[in-house]
């Protein structure tokens, strides 16, 4: 396996630090980061450790967080037993539509609130009524950007 550069591991933690402001642990952001532009793109347990110099544990946790997302995927390849992960192809959209799903949740939640309140003050509900319109466009509008985002890539795509 080859080393990675200097510059290829100051990406890796540019990657990492800014996920890390998003709130995902600071390792996490680094397996990201690796995967997105390691090669083999497929990297085992053990290459992710070597690589970015941390215990199999924490790269076991990162994956942990990463695979339900759809972003990470695990990989076998014929007659090996080990797992591999990697950046699914559509990983990035795959996260984002699971993200776009959680709008509808947040948006019955505040609703659920806002009915709780009612009679309130309107300045005891502002906070969760701008919470609740917020939700309610993410929720009507995101899906439509994702469509536009695929049908782009398609477009690219062909020939």
């Amino acid at each position: 396996m080859n080393r990675p550069t200097e510059d290829e591991l100051a990406f890796v933690d540019d990657v990492a630090l800014h996920l890390e402001r998003e709130g995902l642990p600071l390792i996490t952001g680094r397996v990201i980061g690796w995967l997105l532009i390691c090669d083999p793109p497929e990297q085992s347990p053990a290459q992710l450790s070597e690589t970015l110099q941390v215990g199999r544990s924490s790269i076991s946790t990162a994956v942990r967080l990463l695979t339900p997302s759809g972003l990470v995927e695990i990989v076998r390849r014929p007659g090996d037993r080990h797992a591999y992960y990697r950046i699914a192809a559509d990983g990035w959209s795959r996260m984002l539509e699971r993200r776009y799903a959680q709008a509808a949740g947040v948006r019955e939640i505040t609703e659920r609130g806002l009915r709780a309140l009612d009679g309130a003050p309107a300045a005891r509900r502002e906070r969760l009524a701008n919470l609740h319109a917020l939700y309610q466009f993410l929720e009507a509008e995101l899906p439509a950007v994702l469509r536009r985002w695929q049908d782009t890539r398609r477009r690219e795509a062909s020939p």
